[in-house]
């Protein structure tokens, strides 16, 4: 009791003072005649006048000092802010925060260091902005967050603050990455009805494989195994588990931080069947065309895929009519006692909206207007599902991106009004190879090779090709505009010079080519584009040993320079989900070459269709059809050098590139000079590789090609196609699509040149 008492005694003594010290500091109001700042090193005067709520001429008081001394420290420009009063005169006395000189990183191996910088940018440390301890405590947590999202748990950050001149402080983090901690085991409890096993390769986690350095697949993320279990949780209610549950999951990590065990507890439930399908809510008097979008189907089991399918079908239909934050609830009542299942459809349209802004992020290289002007919806407009899905498919498809997300976010205050976020990742575009080699009989040869898809960021297209050999000769330079006009309208122009000589003998004869090129591309709608276009080819074939019978022939026709003035005209059409690694859609090419000048006048045409099937999340059935036609015009012989050449990755895998002789190129026993007709099909399957889990980018497939090439005399015939089987690996490498196939020619003729294995960049069939 009396040390109760003696505390209540002690704090109304302190609070007498505390009330006491008040009163005598108190400030008696007064009007404000200057006022002067001291301590400013960096910060202008300016910056302090403006953020104070007091100017020269206002009365000051105890309740604009605070109000002052709050402003000030509010900028998060000083570390200590005092203002006294001289008289009617306010002095400011301020002490700046150091500001940060230099950050600097010691021992990170794991990532490149603009990626930390960028990160403690984002938390406000970096270069030139003011610093203070707790800044230096948040990068420490952001390093180790980045750290810890690559499953490097054992990662330990030592942070150096060193003084240097004019208050400033450089800052050094010393980083002891340790090893990456692996995932071990993956256990899963409660399954009755399908294995473990079978569970399991649906997940992007995995404990690891021969391919696990590539995918990371090893690696524990749980954003990865969130979205695994909602894998799992998909494919039990895709066949019937309505009630199917993940009780708990737990993570486990050694203490050595190295290993890590998971553990999911599931409850699977029974299964149902679909009893009935009802709709509720404002359909906007369009039930008949909402209830055409129900996948669900009574009398078979509950698929909560197809759930999903009409809820996302319902508010996509919305959004098409401005509803951007429509919700479709799938209700479900369920009678236990015949394990049936009622789906009731709740919709809600909310409001009609229109876009505010489209902003855009991530592409760091790329332009603004590069993404902007494959936008269908136009800001202040009203929103419109439809148009914001091709959008994203339109800038998926430019290939600059390796992911393409738009978000529809709501603007606070104004419910008509939604903004749009488009979050891009930016991939390498580019490709460069450089090469040098001597010989005797090539002599010094020097080879550059330049493609950039995105040049500058602009969204043109910019190659440069150059090989300095004595043998082969190379010049070539060509751009594409995508937006030649603002409508869309894209040009494309190449120039080029090339002298190939066939054989090492440097006496032996030679082709060189000269020419150039313009064509036009004009869209006709979201996935329909013309083309048409003119350009000038010359053609010398300079004498030397070795001359083919075939050259010396067209030089008796056409003489030894021969020149075109080709118009052409072609159409495409593009409806693949992607056009890197494609799972579904279609692809149209037509293109028609006239010759209506110079020496060779001709007409030649190619059509090819490429069609894409998933089977499933991972597999993908592939088919490629080209065929392709040429005839002289005037009476003419067609000429030699406008053939059509098959043979290799692109046509008929197995065999050499341009190999494939026509009927009468094999009577003759004669060199493969190409016909004037072609036919290629080409079937594929492809799947990840095994350990490679879900990853797309590297994939193994195996195919079916046949192909045929024939003469101006020579009708197309099934007999004399060429056809093999065989394996390969597809990799979407930063140089371009990657591919390595391995064939077995099943139909063949006697003189065909085979070529088992075969390696290509920058092709898809």
């Amino acid at each position: 009791m009396p040390n109760q008492f003696s505390a209540f005694l002690r704090y109304v003594a302190a609070l007498v003072l505390v009330l006491s010290s008040q009163l005598a500091f108190a400030i008696s109001p007064f009007v404000v005649e200057d006022i002067r700042v001291e301590g400013l090193q960096r910060v202008e005067a300016g910056t302090v006048f403006a953020s104070l709520p007091v100017r020269v001429g206002d009365t000051y008081s105890d309740e604009t000092a605070s109000a002052s001394i709050k402003a000030l420290f509010g900028l998060g420009l000083f570390s200590d802010v005092r203002i006294s009063v001289q008289g009617t005169v306010l002095l400011v006395s301020v002490a700046e925060r150091p500001t940060v000189a230099e950050v600097t990183f010691s021992g990170t191996k794991e990532f490149d260091k603009d990626v930390l910088i960028k990160a403690l940018k984002e938390i406000g440390l970096s270069e030139g902005r003011p610093f203070d301890k707790s800044l230096s405590d948040k990068a420490e947590q952001e390093l180790k967050r980045q750290y810890i999202n690559r499953s490097m748990y054992a990662a330990e950050i030592i942070t150096t603050v060193t003084p240097v001149e004019r208050n400033r402080v450089n800052l050094s983090f010393a980083v002891s990455e340790g090893e990456t901690a692996k995932i071990k085991s993956i256990k899963i409890t409660g399954n009755k009805v399908f294995s473990e096993s079978t569970l399991l390769d649906l997940f992007d986690s995995d404990t690891g494989g021969w391919l696990s350095w590539y995918t990371k697949s090893d690696r524990y993320v749980r954003t990865k195994l969130n979205a695994d279990i909602e894998t799992l949780r998909s494919f039990y209610t895709a066949r019937g588990f309505v009630e199917f549950s993940v009780d708990s999951t737990q993570v486990a990590i050694s203490p050595n931080k190295q290993d890590i065990g998971i553990t999911i507890n599931v409850t699977e439930g029974e299964p149902y069947v679909v009893s009935k399908v009802s709709l509720e809510g404002n359909f906007l008097e369009k039930e008949a065309q909402f209830q055409s979008l129900v996948a669900i189907r009574v009398g078979e089991s509950y698929n909560g895929r197809d759930v999903s399918q009409t809820t996302k079908a319902f508010t996509d239909f919305y959004a098409n009519f401005g509803y951007a934050f429509a919700r479709v609830d799938a209700q479900t009542k369920i009678d236990r006692s015949t394990n049936r299942v009622e789906v009731i459809l709740k919709a809600d349209p909310s409001r009609r909206v229109y876009v505010r802004r489209i902003n855009i992020a991530g592409n760091d290289t790329t332009r603004d207007e590069v993404v902007r002007r494959e936008f269908r919806q136009m800001e202040s407009a009203w929103y419109d599902g439809e148009k914001i899905r091709a959008s994203r498919i339109r800038i998926d498809r430019l290939g600059y991106f390796k992911e393409v997300y738009v978000d529809t976010v709501e603007v606070p205050g104004f419910p008509d009004q939604a903004d749009l976020q488009v979050a891009v990742v930016e991939k390498p575009t580019g490709s460069l190879s450089l090469g040098a080699g001597f010989s005797s009989a090539d002599g010094l040869g020097l080879s550059l090779g330049f493609k950039q898809e995105n040049a500058f960021g602009s969204g043109n297209s910019m190659g440069i090709e150059v090989n300095t050999s004595k043998l082969n000769t190379t010049y070539v330079f060509s751009t594409t505009d995508p937006y030649f006009t603002q409508d869309g309208v894209s040009r494309s122009l190449d120039l080029y010079y090339r002298t190939t000589r066939p054989y090492a003998d440097v006496n032996s004869y030679a082709l060189r080519n000269v020419g150039t090129s313009v064509r036009f591309g004009i869209p006709f709608s979201e996935s329909d584009t013309v083309y048409v276009g003119a350009g000038y080819d010359e053609t010398t074939i300079v004498t030397g040993t070795f001359l083919p019978p075939a050259y010396v022939d067209f030089a008796n026709i056409f003489g030894y320079t021969a020149s075109a003035i080709p118009l052409t005209v072609g159409w495409g059409r593009d409806t693949r989900d992607s056009g890197l690694v494609p799972s579904s859609g279609r692809l149209i090419r037509t293109n028609a070459e006239w010759s209506v000048g110079g020496e060779l006048t001709y007409v030649r045409g190619t059509a090819q269709v490429q069609q894409f099937f998933p089977i499933n999340k991972r597999v993908t059935l592939a088919f490629n059809g080209e065929l392709n036609l040429g005839t002289p015009t005037n009476g003419q012989t067609y000429p030699l050098f406008k053939n059509y050449y098959s043979g290799g990755i692109g046509s008929v895998r197995g065999f050499e590139p341009g190999s494939l002789t026509t009927g009468l190129q094999r009577s003759q026993l004669a060199v493969a000079t190409g016909g004037n007709k072609k036919m290629t099909f080409n079937s594929e399957i492809l799947s990840p590789l095994p350990g490679g889990g879900n990853d797309r980018t590297l994939r193994m497939y195996a195919f079916l090609d046949a192909g045929g090439i024939y003469g101006p005399d020579e009708n197309i015939s099934l007999g004399d196609l060429r056809s093999s089987v065989g394996v390969g690996i597809s990799w979407v490498s930063p140089v371009g699509p990657l591919r390595l196939a391995y064939a077995k020619p099943l139909s063949s003729f006697e003189g065909d040149k085979i070529q088992s294995l075969q390696f290509t960049i920058g092709t898809t069939f």
